[in-house]
């Protein structure tokens, strides 16, 4: 049987562990006192207190094995862009408390507080398909785990726009929040981000092979430049894994618009990106093909 203690062998496994266990202790008490594990464990990320990596067994240890959340993993049937409604659909759950992770293919693992708006920036939008945990357990007062199962329910139900009438278990005393200023509003959410998707409208009769080879040469430049950061295309609210896919059959036509978004930490170069773009779904697509087989361009 493999040895399961072997991170403890050597002191930096010892002391990462350590920290771990530091970090676990210090959120029982504040988690049984109220507190959203959501903004506990975002906010140790922006300070570095923790990795990324050890998010997934403080949610498994303390949501579920600690404090018996109920959970339901759930795959997104549609695209999820505002999420106004829902935030004022469970803002007043004073008796629960959320957390929703979302698994992104690019940006990863992330998880938010749910009943805050600004929380939710970090992640939009959600992509279909993509796989989402939502955990619910009380604040303080004692609740069944139908009443919590019940209200899993409910929240998938308010996530795709249905009007759900809140059990009167699910309410609590109303508390007034603090308003949330700019400058804090970083605390509610993962450091790595999904810009909104911007439109590039096809000014070629249709955006046909050289296109799509100018845009691979410009990606690639821009991902040589910012090796961090992750490009993703869109078309007609769908994700376009195979850039190839988008002159099959002259599927996108002049005047039609393809959408990109940047996902990654510290975001640089998206309107000269944009720009490019453009011209790559021009006519003059060509200049981009220039150079011999291999080189990557020096766009930016």
């Amino acid at each position: 049987m493999d040895n399961q203690l072997n991170i403890l062998s050597s002191r930096a496994g010892f002391n990462t562990a350590l920290r771990h266990f530091k970090s676990v202790t210090a959120y029982v008490s504040e988690i049984a006192g109220g507190a959203n594990l959501a903004d506990l464990i975002n906010g140790s990320l922006e300070e570095n207190e923790i990795q990324s990596f050890q998010v997934k067994s403080i949610l498994n240890a303390l949501l579920i094995d600690r404090f018996q959340y109920s959970y339901k993993s759930h795959n997104l049937e549609r695209m999820i862009e505002n999420v106004d409604s829902i935030v004022a659909s469970i803002s007043g759950w004073n008796n629960l408390n959320m957390v929703l992770s979302y698994s992104h293919p690019q940006v990863g693992l992330s998880i938010i507080n749910p009943k805050k708006r600004a929380a939710w920036e970090s992640i939009l939008p959600l992509i279909k398909d993509e796989l989402i945990v939502i955990y619910t357990g009380v604040v303080t007062d004692e609740i069944d785990s139908g009443t919590l199962d019940s209200s899993i329910k409910d929240f998938i139900s308010i996530l795709y726009g249905k009007k759900v009438k809140p059990k009167e278990k699910y309410l609590g005393e109303r508390v007034e929040e603090k308003e949330e200023v700019p400058q804090d509003t970083h605390v509610q959410a993962p450091k790595r981000r999904l810009t909104p998707r911007y439109a590039v409208q096809v000014t070629n009769e249709l955006f046909h092979n050289g296109n799509v080879e100018a845009w691979k040469k410009i990606i690639e430049s821009f991902k040589s430049k910012f090796p961090d950061l992750d490009v993703l295309i869109w078309y007609e609210n769908e994700r376009i894994n195979d850039i190839h896919a988008l002159f099959k059959w002259g599927k996108v036509k002049h005047g039609g618009s393809i959408f990109f978004s940047v996902a990654g930490e510290n975001i640089k170069g998206v309107s000269k990106l944009q720009r490019y773009l453009f011209e790559g779904a021009s006519p003059r697509f060509e200049i981009f093909l220039l150079g011999a087989h291999g080189t990557i361009l020096d766009l930016f």
